[in-house]
């Protein structure tokens, strides 16, 4: 964890890189710091994961509308000025990355920030041990 999911209307990969988006978004979850400079996620945890909706309906159906819903998922612990620090990267990247999609359509978007408080937490794969400081 942290897991960064979209959900997004399929039409929109006609005219969004989707993956350019995915991979921008992991390099500036990435690069938060927190008070101490610390990285605040850890690399071989991060996670931004892209899905189509096979079925959707967007406002009044009235057009062709898209919506991208963008749901990052972290662990409790950070504090409120990081918070806003991820909110703000990943802001800026969305605003950035998809200024040409909503120059020509509308989009609604929409990020959250999830932190909860996990029942059961188990990391079973090997990828976190590429990254480990040495």
């Amino acid at each position: 964890m942290p897991h960064l999911v979209m959900l997004y209307t399929p039409q929109l990969e006609a005219q969004a890189d989707l993956s350019r988006l995915c991979r921008k978004l992991a390099d500036a979850m990435l690069s938060v710091r927190d008070e101490q400079g610390a990285q605040v996620f850890p690399t071989g945890g991060t996670r931004v994961l892209a899905y189509p909706a096979a079925h959707y309906a967007v406002a009044d159906g009235s057009g062709d509308h898209g919506f991208i819903y963008f749901n990052v998922r972290m662990a409790r612990g950070r504090s409120a000025a990081v918070h806003q620090s991820i909110g703000e990267a990943l802001s800026a990247v969305v605003r950035e990355e998809l200024a040409p999609l909503l120059a020509a359509r509308p989009v609604g978007l929409t990020l959250q920030i999830d932190e909860g408080h996990e029942v059961f937490d188990a990391k079973l794969g090997n990828l976190h041990p590429l990254f480990a400081k040495k």
